[in-house]
């Protein structure tokens, strides 16, 4: 039977449960019914042979174990007997539920139960109705802690007894029995349902087999275990939980963290109402704890979750999750091998992955996509007939394009545009800088196929110190080694990253890394003094904090496998203890007058008109390259207002207006003989 058939089938068995209650109330309006002979027998022909036990404890109904025959057993079935094997309902509280519905879709039933109960004002379902006609009637059924209440399936309205008040049947419930399976509405704001099919790399394929049979298994305890998959991949993480969730036959939604309810009362609510969804929509609930770590009241409300909810929940995050009276499995999720990634790369691309192959290890190595983004970009670049050379750029431009949307919303993305001839340092620095482009670009040959990560991943990540004054060059050899290197460029000020709050710094560090590690971006860190000035005396928390913040930052850096750069204007304020741990230190110094006058030679674009430049008189002036390029830019402005070519007249109004702008003064050395 196809879903529109199935649909249709559960609306008319709908429709004949609500008109067989619809007749009772007929019947008992003209005064016709004076036995109950005819409703008894057809309430039990219509209970399905199977019995659920219902347990209790304090009085409250617990969910069923769902085997997967039992799934497959009830998707066959109306959803009105779904929900009532689901939640044990008796034959008295199934037809106050179809009494409740009826009212809802059947016009007929609102005169009707005025009639009944003798006033004309009564004109909806009561808990006094349904005791004097339907069979089997029972007090206990409208008790807060029986089914009917405790899970929200009808409310009392009004301020009336339980036996007058208005019965309404909730919206959710309603939708649900005509065959329209939506999550709550009320929970919207806190969940968010993930639909798609992810493609996952052979390794994480096999995780996802595995946690699917856990999913899928039969437990005799009240709840699953807790799965917690943990480690360096949150992303594959993520795809690994939806496509084992997907294999079990469940809906995954994801907990938004700072929706998540905080006040008791209704944190205790969103947990009913999710395990009701638990049981109505055979939902999983997962929960990225790595965004809710260190805001105490959000980890109280996520742990008060996590031990209350007795469905399946999956916890994604780097470090494990520490938890009382609930078990649990840990699966660790690592990145997979450039090897692995290189694979799925030459199985995408198809017989022009022949023609990249060297090119190809390059990308595998640089970029750490899943398999669904592998799959896209090959599939748009194939797409697009390019030659060989075309196909490499676009797939390397793409994948630049697909790392970039979360590190552009932590970080601003410098597009360089300098290269090595722009770049005036001694030959010591220089040099320097040429072996950080080397280690960037054979990590994977060296770490990878050679073997030096089996030593052990510590130490592993590229991290540079660039100290020096401000424009002497520091940003602009960020900017040359990202050309070299063909990867994107990022600038995070850790002057606005340092919070204030405690934990709030580690959490924005984290953030930043994690979104970088997909494409091996380079973190340029800005104002490294802001954190990493030398360390005091320890005298309070605060002062532990952040030396516990200096701490992460650069374990994430000896750990992340692209190239972190720590800028500082003033490297003797750093504790020395902090700069063992960096692995390249350059020195960006004062430039001489030989350096001076090269940057001035080269500062001009070829389209400049120039006339009559002294370069060697320009060199005395003793400013760094960032105070060059700033005068000669607006002596250019100056020429384009004269509409004529630069010359030393326009330097020297440029130079005055530079050196007001630092606070110094020009000298009759520095500018003799200008003009």
């Amino acid at each position: 039977m196809d879903k529109n058939d199935w649909l249709e089938a559960n609306r008319r068995y709908l429709v004949e449960e609500i008109s067989a209650v619809r007749r009772l109330l007929e019947r008992h309006a003209d005064g016709t019914e004076n036995d109950r002979t005819e409703e008894n027998d057809r309430t039990k022909e219509n209970d399905r042979t199977e019995e659920i036990d219902r347990t209790k404890e304090n009085g409250r109904t617990e969910e069923i174990d769902r085997t997967e025959e039992k799934v497959q057993s009830e998707a066959r079935s109306p959803m009105l007997d779904s929900l009532c094997r689901a939640f044990g309902l008796s034959r008295f509280e199934r037809l106050i539920m179809i009494l409740c519905a009826g009212m809802e879709m059947d016009s007929k039933f609102g005169p009707l139960c005025a009639v009944v109960q003798g006033d004309a004002s009564k004109d909806y379902p009561t808990f006094g109705l349904a005791l004097s006609i339907f069979p089997e009637a029972h007090w206990s059924a409208l008790t807060p802690m029986m089914p009917l209440r405790y899970w929200k399936l009808l409310y009392l309205e009004g301020n009336n007894t339980i036996v007058s008040s208005p019965l309404r049947i909730d919206e959710r419930v309603l939708h649900y029995i005509a065959g329209i399976n939506n999550i709550d509405e009320r929970l919207d704001g806190a969940l968010e349902q993930i639909y798609n099919d992810p493609d996952l790399l052979p390794s994480h394929y096999e995780l996802a087999v595995l946690l699917a049979e856990t999913l899928s298994s039969t437990t005799e305890t009240d709840r699953l275990p807790l799965i917690q998959l943990c480690g360096e991949d949150p992303s594959s993480a993520r795809d690994i939980a939806l496509k084992a969730c997907d294999m079990a036959g469940l809906n995954l939604c994801s907990l938004l963290i700072n929706a998540i309810p905080l006040a008791m009362d209704e944190l205790e609510m969103f947990i009913r109402l999710w395990q009701r969804e638990v049981i109505l929509g055979q939902c999983a609930l997962l929960i990225d704890y790595d965004e809710v770590a260190g805001e105490i009241a959000r980890e109280k409300a996520v742990m008060r979750l996590i031990q209350r909810i007795r469905g399946p929940i999956i916890v994604i995050g780097r470090e494990r999750l520490r938890t009382l009276y609930r078990s649990n499995i840990i699966l660790d999720i690592k990145r997979p091998k450039v090897e692995e990634r290189f694979a799925v790369w030459h199985e995408a691309l198809g017989t022009a992955a022949e023609t990249l192959d060297s090119q190809l290890k390059a990308i595998a190595s640089n970029f750490n996509f899943n398999a669904t983004t592998i799959q896209a970009i090959c599939e748009e670049a194939l797409g697009l007939y390019y030659t060989d050379e075309e196909l490499e750029n676009h797939i390397w431009k793409s994948c630049r394009a697909y790392s970039r949307p979360q590190l552009e919303a932590l970080s601003q993305r410098i597009e360089p545009a300098a290269s090595w001839e722009d770049l005036v340092l001694p030959d010591q620095q220089l040099s320097t800088l040429h072996e950080i482009v080397a280690h960037v670009k054979w990590r994977s040959t060296v770490y990878d196929e050679w073997g030096f990560e089996l030593k052990g991943s510590r130490g592993l990540g590229i991290s540079a110190l660039f100290s020096g004054a401000s424009g002497t060059g520091k940003t602009m050899a960020a900017e040359v080694l990202a050309n070299e290197l063909g990867l994107d460029l990022y600038r995070i000020d850790l002057s606005q990253v340092v919070n204030k709050y405690i934990g709030e710094t580690e959490k924005n560090l984290r953030r930043v890394f994690d979104a970088a590690e997909e494409g091996s971006a380079i973190l340029l860190f800005d104002e490294a003094d802001a954190l990493f000035g030398k360390r005091s005396e320890v005298k309070d928390s605060h002062d532990r904090y952040a030396n516990i913040e200096i701490s992460y930052l650069l374990q994430r850096m000896e750990a992340y496998r692209g190239l972190a750069i720590l800028t500082t204007n003033m490297k003797s304020s750093l504790d020395t203890a902090f700069m063992r741990r960096i692995k390249f230190i350059v020195e960006f110094p004062f430039p001489e007058i030989s350096q001076r006058a090269l940057i001035w030679k080269q500062v001009f674009p070829p389209c400049v008109p120039t006339e009559g430049l002294a370069f060697e008189k320009l060199a005395k002036l003793n400013v760094v390259g960032g105070n060059i390029r700033n005068i000669a830019l607006n002596a250019a402005f100056l020429a384009a207002e004269s509409q004529g070519p630069v010359c030393m007249e326009h330097l020297l109004r440029a130079a005055r207006s530079e050196y007001a702008k630092i606070g110094k003064s020009l000298t009759d050395s520095e500018i003799r003989g200008w003009v």
